[in-house]
């Protein structure tokens, strides 16, 4: 004799919902266990069902760079610190993240990457980003000089092989000796290639793309700026349809007008708006590690203790998907594909969340209608933050 057990059914109802073919004002939203199903006429006994009036309900924001938060970092190669970085995204509706790591040593990255691996393996990330050490020393930002190295074929396959499969995306300069081969070795093995932190020409940036580059690393930030008659990487990565491109649209980073001219000509399909963030993300001014560096946060924004080089961001989405709203004007839909279903597709996790449709992961955001507050954070049919 067998019995089974009727999953948990909770219903939103009220609220606009963003779905993948627009705005569904006064929608309904249905949850069955950990994903999202298809309503009913009449509800089954023990369905709980929440008037979200007033409200936005969007799909969960999924970050494909971020390195910390929380007071915590990924770079510290701690499951711990590693666990506080993503509770603390998920307060803020981050559902899905991939960890980033920051130059370093090649054994240090590999220990990194050997703990963050069993995070994956877990489910609590998508998988691993490695923003460095293959990046140029002109446009290094906030990573150590001392720890750059060449993107060598053997150098590049320890650290995937260091992360046992869960490795999706290096960040890599393909001006260096043997970038090119490396893209195409990421390419070969499944791992999105990400041009940045490169003095790459135009002409050149163009070839990483042929050669299976498909995401621009924080565009304009840590490459040389778009020049009329040397239009240098920030022209090839935005003008190509194959390219997603990254924005950290912290107001610190990129100038409004910036984040609004990259939406126009590249579109929510290939806008993918990140947070960068490092360990005071979720806190407040102070000193903060970097991975080997140190970082002096001021008035919410991050600079290197020794020379000022901006030093990633102290931004969460839920910040970010506001002021692309209220600051840019953006319309929702736009941002919220920009925040979910575009990260996901390059994280490659699109069959299972970053839209809310029936069979994928209930991964949502409850948001207020006029300022875009986060009011509920739902992950997998679980409430992280209750509306």
């Amino acid at each position: 004799m067998s019995s089974t057990t009727t999953p948990r059914r909770t219903v939103l109802t009220g609220a606009g919902v963003v779905r993948p073919e627009g705005v569904v004002p006064g929608g309904r939203v249905t949850v069955e266990g950990t994903r999202f199903a298809a309503g009913a006429r009449d509800e089954p006994d023990g369905t709980e069902v929440l008037d979200l009036a007033g409200h936005w309900i969007v799909p969960g924001f999924v970050d494909q760079h971020v390195h910390g938060g929380g007071g915590a970092s990924f770079s510290a190669g701690d499951a711990d610190e590693a666990l506080r970085v993503i509770r603390t995204h998920r307060a803020h509706g981050t559902t899905t993240m991939a960890a980033s790591t920051v130059t370093g040593a090649l054994d240090d990255l590999a220990a990194q990457a050997g703990v963050l691996s069993e995070l994956v393996e877990q489910g609590d990330l998508a998988g691993l980003h490695f923003e460095g050490p293959f990046i140029s020393p002109a446009r290094r930002g906030a990573h150590d000089p001392a720890l750059l190295r060449e993107p060598g074929t053997a150098a590049v396959r320890r650290l995937l092989d260091a992360a046992r499969g869960t490795a999706v995306m290096v960040t890599l300069a393909p001006e260096l000796p043997g970038g090119l081969d490396a893209v195409r070795l990421l390419r070969d093995h499944g791992v999105t290639a990400a041009v940045g932190h490169t003095d790459a020409s135009y002409e050149l940036t163009r070839q990483a793309v042929d050669a299976g580059a498909t995401v621009a690393s924080h565009l304009f930030n840590a490459m040389p700026a778009l020049g009329h008659r040397a239009p240098g990487p920030v022209a090839a990565l935005l003008e190509d349809e194959r390219v997603v491109v990254e924005l950290v649209g912290d107001g610190a980073h990129l100038h409004p007008s910036v984040v609004s001219v990259a939406f126009r000509s590249a579109g929510p399909e290939r806008v993918a708006l990140i947070t960068d963030a490092m360990g005071a993300a979720g806190m407040g001014d102070g000193r903060y590690p970097l991975g080997p560096l140190e970082v002096d946060v001021v008035d919410g924004v991050a600079r290197l203790t020794e020379g000022g080089a901006i030093a990633g961001s102290t931004l969460t989405l839920d910040m970010a998907f506001r002021r692309a709203v209220t600051v840019n004007g953006l319309p929702v839909p736009d941002v919220s594909r920009a925040l979910s279903g575009t990260p996901a597709r390059v994280l490659g996790v699109a069959d299972r969340t970053g839209s809310i449709e029936e069979g994928k992961d209930a991964d949502l955001v409850v948001l207020t209608e006029e300022t875009f507050e986060v009011a509920g954070v739902m992950r997998r049919g679980e409430w992280v933050v209750r509306p």
